[in-house]
């Protein structure tokens, strides 16, 4: 009696997670909790971060059978094996896999998002189509460092992590989950850092690239948008976008739904669910697995190192490039535009606006130009999709 307690304490010991704990998966372990206390005690992100931290934790734990990352190496997903044998992570994970849960985070965000500012000033979409600049400047350089030798990246892996530069998480992850599976924990973890990193990395870049006199720039007010134009607005992109690059209707069509939804006035109850419970169990659900898919074998490797950098670079150049562009047509327009608002053009909503309006009264006190960066912020949202579409087009 006395050897068969001894022998099954052995067993129940030999199966745990003591004995089966890899040094890796230890490390990974330390990082989710590092993650963790980034989202709650300092607060970057934590509506994403969260999540993403503890689903790293649970698909690290040994023996937990979570999260099988072999089913989703080939591109035929045995369906039927993962929803058998497959963890609660691995069923979850379809949702991300078969394209679900992008979408329908941006249809939450379509019944959140104002696009009066944008229609009151189109030129707003240039700046917005200026800030995905950084998407392709570091799509080159990630070809570049595979090229010379630093790091392996295929034509695929260097757009998904060109994307991070659209500062916009969802659309990371939908592209990211297509073309290079295997990198979505580390893309995720640098697209949803460097956004919450945004009141940080954003104004010295627009400092350095502009004067106080060109910060101190006021705008006019502007025009009053109707509601048939509001009405319009979000069928007419989906239209012309879906015509020009089809990839990308699942994301801008979802994201037009919703604005449709809110713009309408006719469809409180929908407004209400897209944007409130509907997102938040999707956001749940995305978040932990993607956090899942950061195993020890895909996260600590050189790669994410390279991922991490040339994700801070997108970011900075998407930056840059917005700014650039509003300087130049503040020349052509005779000095009404003010460049701060460029910077807005990358998509984090409504973050960067707000950084904008606070450099902005930081060079005159009395400056407003919240409005006026939302409308290349929002056009952001749109740009970043088109590109992600582009990318998946061409990639896919």
């Amino acid at each position: 009696m006395f050897d068969t307690f001894i022998e099954t304490i052995k067993t129940l010991w030999s199966q745990s997670a003591f004995c089966n704990l890899t040094w890796q998966q230890g490390v990974m372990l330390l990082i989710s909790f590092f993650l963790m206390y980034l989202a709650i005690v300092k607060q970057y992100e934590p509506m994403l971060m969260l999540p993403i931290a503890f689903g790293m934790a649970l698909t690290n734990l040994p023996g937990a059978g979570l999260y099988h990352p072999e089913f989703f190496m080939t591109t035929n997903i045995p369906y039927a094996e993962v929803l058998h044998d497959g963890g609660i992570l691995d069923v979850l994970y379809l949702g991300v896999k078969c394209g679900v849960f992008p979408p329908l985070i941006f249809l939450g965000i379509g019944c959140m998002t104002d696009f009066g500012p944008l229609i009151a000033n189109p030129k707003s979409f240039f700046l917005g189509a200026a800030a995905q600049g950084g998407i392709f400047f570091t799509f080159l350089g990630a070809c570049t460092l595979s090229a010379i030798g630093i790091v392996d990246f295929s034509l695929a892996d260097a757009a998904s992590i060109g994307i991070i530069g659209g500062a916009d998480g969802p659309t990371a992850i939908w592209l990211t989950s297509r073309l290079a599976p295997e990198l979505l924990g580390s893309i995720a973890v640098a697209a949803y850092s460097y956004m919450a990193l945004v009141p940080v990395i954003q104004p010295p870049i627009m400092k350095a690239l502009t004067t106080k006199k060109e910060r101190s720039i006021k705008m006019g007010m502007l025009r009053t948008v109707s509601k048939t134009e509001k009405i319009i607005f979000p069928i007419a992109v989906t239209v012309i976008v879906a015509f020009i690059v089809p990839s990308a209707a699942p994301l801008v069509g979802m994201l037009m739904l919703g604005n449709l939804f809110k713009e309408s006035g006719v469809v409180d109850r929908l407004v209400k669910t897209a944007s409130g419970e509907l997102m938040n169990i999707i956001v749940i659900m995305l978040g932990t697995t993607v956090g899942a898919t950061a195993t020890a074998a895909n996260f600590l490797s050189i790669r994410t190192i390279m991922i991490i950098v040339l994700g801070l670079l997108a970011f900075c150049v998407g930056t840059a490039c917005g700014i650039l562009l509003a300087k130049l047509m503040n020349k052509l327009s005779g000095g009404n535009i003010n460049p701060l608002i460029g910077s807005a053009g990358v998509s984090a909503v409504p973050m960067a606006a707000r950084v904008s309006q606070k450099v902005g009264q930081e060079a005159d006190p009395s400056n407003f130009l919240l409005m006026h960066a939302m409308g290349p912020n929002v056009a952001g949202v749109i740009g970043s999709a088109v590109a992600a579409g582009a990318l998946m087009a061409i990639f896919g």
